[in-house]
C-alpha cells in the first residue's frame, strides 16, 4: 500500500498539495505515453483495414445521405483490438513499485481485479462482433452481457469488498445506522449496470460519430473524476482504485479518438455494435474497479433518458419499426423525425396510456389520420435523437451529432455539480 509521511510542522494544506502533485504525476506517467501510442496506432490501423473490410464484403450503406458508397463495418473491432494489445503490453505499469521492491508484498487481489475486468471487456467485444456478423436477437443481447459480468462479480465477491451503501442524513434517525448492507443485491446491481451500459451506447446510434463521441465524453468525464479523487482522497486504497481506473480509461479515450476521426461526418467507417458493447463494458468495468458505480449513473443521464423514453417501443407496448434512426430528406439534405404509423386498434391499454402521458408532457409528436376507413396513429420514434429533432427542428446530420454532444457535456457538468455540491446536503462525508 502507498504510505505518505510529511514533516510534523507541515500544514494540512501543504500536505494535501504535495499529496495531490505526487499522485497526479504518477497517474500522468503511467498513462500519457501508452495513450499517445494507442491513439496513433488506432488511427493508422483503422485506416489500413477500411479497404480490407470492403473487399471482403463487410460494409454498410449510409442511410442519412442522398448518395453514399460502401462504408466499411465494423471497424470498432480494430479499435478494440488495439486497446487490448496496449493494455496487455502495459499491464504491469500500475504495479511497478512492487517490482521495484518499494513494498514487501504483491497486491494479487488488485491484479485479479484488473484481469477480471479485461476478461469482461474481451467477452463483450466478442458479443459485439457476433452481433455484427449474425444480427443477434435482443434476448441474446441481455444474456451475453450477464455472462460477461460474471468474472468481475466473482472477483469482487471473493475479495471481500464492501457491499454496503451509505444512506442520506435524513434517513439516519429512521434506520438507526449510516450504512445499509445490500449483500447479494449489490451484485445484482453490478450485473444490471453492466447489462445497461453495454446496451445504452448501442441504442443511441444511427448518425455519423454519435456512438464514439458520446463514449469519449463519458469516459473523459470519468477520467477527470478519477483525477479529482486521486488528488483529494487520503486513503491509499481508494487512490489506487482510481489510479487503476484512470489507467484503463486513458487508452480507451485515445483509441476512441483515433476511431472517431474515421467515423465522424462524413463517415469513412462504421463502428458497429462491436464498439458499442466494448465501450459500454469498459465504462462499467472502470466504475466497478474504481468503486464509483453509483457516480457512473450520473454521467449517463442522456443514456438513461433515452432508455426510459424508448421503453414503450423497446418492450412493444407501442409498435416498433426495425430502424428508428432519423429520416433523411433528400430535397433539403436535412434530418427529420422518423415516425411509426399503426392502427389505433393495435395499441393495447397500457401502450395507449403511455402515448397519452408522453403527448400531454409534449414529449411526443402525435397525429391521427384515417386510412382505408380505419383510424391510424402516427408518432415520432422514441429515441433521444428524434426528440432533439422535435425540439429544435430539422437539421443536418453533423449538426444533430454536435447538438447531442453539447447536451452530453452539459449533463456531465450537472453530474459533477450533483456529485460534489448537492451531495454535501445529503451526506455527512462526500468521498
Amino acid at each position: 500500500m502507498w504510505t505518505d509521511t510529511y514533516p510534523a510542522n507541515s500544514t494540512e494544506i501543504q500536505r494535501k498539495i504535495k499529496y495531490f502533485i505526487r499522485n497526479q504525476k504518477r497517474s500522468n506517467v503511467q498513462c500519457r505515453g501508452p495513450s499517445i501510442l494507442t491513439f496513433k496506432t488506432s488511427y493508422y490501423y483503422v485506416k489500413v483495414f477500411i479497404p480490407m473490410f470492403i473487399e471482403k464484403g463487410h460494409y454498410g450503406q449510409d442511410r442519412c445521405k442522398s448518395s453514399s458508397g460502401p462504408v466499411a463495418e465494423p471497424l470498432g473491432v480494430v479499435a478494440a483490438a488495439v486497446y487490448l494489445i496496449f493494455i496487455f503490453l502495459f499491464i504491469a505499469v500500475p504495479f511497478y513499485e512492487w517490482k521495484a521492491e518499494v513494498h514487501n508484498f504483491m497486491p494479487t487481489m488488485r491484479l485479479l481485479f484488473l484481469l477480471a475486468g479485461l476478461i469482461s471487456i474481451c467477452t463483450s467485444i466478442l458479443l459485439g462482433f457476433a452481433d455484427d456478423m449474425l444480427d443477434l436477437r435482443w434476448r441474446h443481447k441481455l444474456i451475453f452481457p450477464f455472462l460477461s459480468s460474471v468474472p468481475l462479480v466473482l472477483v469482487y465477491f471473493i475479495s471481500g469488498e464492501r457491499t454496503a451503501m451509505s444512506m442520506p442524513k435524513f434517513l439516519h434517525g429512521l434506520l438507526g445506522q449510516h450504512y445499509i448492507e445490500l449483500s447479494v443485491f449489490f451484485y445484482v446491481y453490478i450485473i444490471m449496470l453492466v447489462i445497461f451500459c453495454t446496451n445504452a451506447i448501442n441504442i443511441i446510434a444511427g448518425i455519423n460519430g454519435v456512438e464514439v463521441s458520446q463514449s469519449i465524453v463519458v469516459a473523459s468525464s470519468l477520467a477527470l473524476f478519477n483525477l479529482i479523487q486521486i488528488g483529494r482522497l487520503d486513503d491509499s486504497e481508494s487512490v489506487w482504485s482510481h489510479t487503476l481506473s484512470f489507467c484503463l480509461l486513458c487508452p480507451f479515450i485515445a483509441t476512441s479518438l483515433g476511431l472517431y476521426l474515421h467515423n465522424k461526418y462524413p463517415a469513412k467507417a462504421f463502428v458497429g455494435d462491436t464498439f458499442c458493447y466494448f465501450a459500454g463494458m469498459t465504462l462499467a468495468v472502470v466504475a466497478v474497479i474504481g468503486h464509483f458505480s453509483k457516480t457512473l449513473i450520473l454521467f449517463l443521464i442522456p443514456q438513461i433518458f433515452n432508455f426510459l423514453y424508448s421503453c414503450p417501443q423497446l418492450f412493444h407496448f407501442v409498435p416498433c419499426p426495425r430502424h428508428r434512426l432519423p429520416k433523411y430528406d433528400q430535397k433539403s439534405d436535412l434530418l427529420n423525425m422518423s415516425r411509426a404509423e399503426f392502427k389505433a386498434g393495435d395499441v393495447k391499454l397500457l401502450g395507449g396510456l403511455m402515448i397519452k402521458v408522453l403527448t400531454v408532457f409534449r414529449l411526443l409528436d402525435y397525429t391521427e389520420f384515417e386510412k382505408d376507413g380505419e383510424k391510424w396513429i402516427s408518432v415520432n420514434n422514441m429515441t433521444i435523437l428524434n426528440f432533439l429533432l422535435k425540439l429544435h427542428g430539422p437539421m443536418s446530420e453533423y449538426e444533430l451529432n454536435n447538438l447531442f454532444i453539447k447536451y452530453q457535456i452539459t449533463c456531465s457538468l450537472v453530474a459533477f455539480f450533483i456529485r460534489f455540491v448537492v451531495a454535501g446536503f445529503f451526506y455527512d462525508n462526500v468521498l
